[in-house]
């Protein structure tokens, strides 16, 4: 994989930073309604976002933000050196943090860490191992989370394999002072010039969308309410990850109606290569038009 890519969107430059591709198994255990068939029946799939055996095709990447004089990310992976239950994600040791400092935001430099959602594989960089002990991966950052999501969790019952992600790569952060919590219920939220966070319930309660909006034009992250373009092509192919999978349904139904056929430029957290793109027409639904990136 190129060190990260760049897409502009008005004045933002947007870069993906990539951690690593999911193994063929993840598309077959995650969105199980995603068969072969399904997969045939939307041949602008391949060969980019499927194989020519209708396997889905997933990634892990950061969204690294340049707007105005701030550096954001939006999500942050698995991370490196996590115990994990799932052998894909098991103590990574990938080169991450080279592909970000490439992309021009070392750890230092990041002002802003917006977490869609607090699932294992969008937290994982939160944090690094110093000496035995994970601590803030970006020190200067403030980290945020939408307070719906944060509620939730905190009154979850935590299973062992949460337990471990929250220990090693959310509460260090909140131990440091450097969590904050917007309230995302209903407007927009703006969490800084040009960013604003959208509620996209579903996946998990408190689930957020970033929306970027650049001068003359706007992109949005989309977290998991997208998992992969198959579900730009029937919103009704659920994951199994879901909190609330009807839920989940309307919301994408809700932002494909808001952003079918305009220019925003839809950035998968979990899309493969190429990514991003604008959602148009196609046959009696919608399909994903890849955008190249700038470089």
């Amino acid at each position: 994989m190129p060190r990260s890519v760049t897409w502009t969107v008005g004045d933002l430059v947007v870069h993906r930073v990539d951690e690593t591709t999911l193994p063929p198994r993840t598309g077959r255990r995650l969105l199980p309604a995603a068969t072969p068939q399904a997969v045939a029946g939307a041949p602008w799939l391949r060969p980019d976002f499927a194989a020519a055996d209708g396997t889905l095709r997933l990634a892990t990447h950061t969204f690294a933000v340049a707007a105005g004089g701030l550096r954001v990310l939006v999500d942050t992976g698995i991370g490196n050196g996590k115990t994990r239950s799932d052998p894909a994600w098991h103590r990574l040791a990938t080169d991450y943090p080279r592909r970000l400092a490439e992309a021009g935001f070392p750890p230092d430099s990041v002002d802003l860490v917006i977490l869609t959602h607090l699932h294992t594989d969008h937290v994982g960089w939160n944090t690094r191992e110093d000496g035995g002990a994970w601590v803030p991966a970006f020190p200067r950052a403030r980290y945020l989370v939408s307070r719906a999501e944060w509620d939730h969790w905190a009154g979850t019952d935590l299973d062992d394999d949460h337990r471990q992600v929250f220990r090693d790569s959310v509460l260090p952060v909140r131990d440091a002072g450097l969590l904050d919590l917007a309230d995302v219920t209903g407007a927009p939220v703006e969490a800084a010039p040009g960013i604003r966070l959208l509620p996209v319930p579903g996946h998990t309660p408190g689930q957020i969308a970033v929306e970027l909006r650049g001068t003359g034009r706007s992109a949005l992250v989309t977290g998991d309410s997208f998992h992969h373009p198959v579900q730009i092509a029937d919103p009704a192919i659920t994951s199994t990850a879901d909190d609330d999978p009807a839920l989940a349904v309307r919301t994408r139904r809700a932002l494909l109606g808001r952003y079918a056929g305009t220019d925003t430029l839809l950035l998968g957290t979990h899309f493969p290569p190429p990514t991003a793109g604008t959602v148009v027409p196609w046959a009696d639904g919608h399909r994903l038009l890849p955008e190249p990136p700038a470089t």
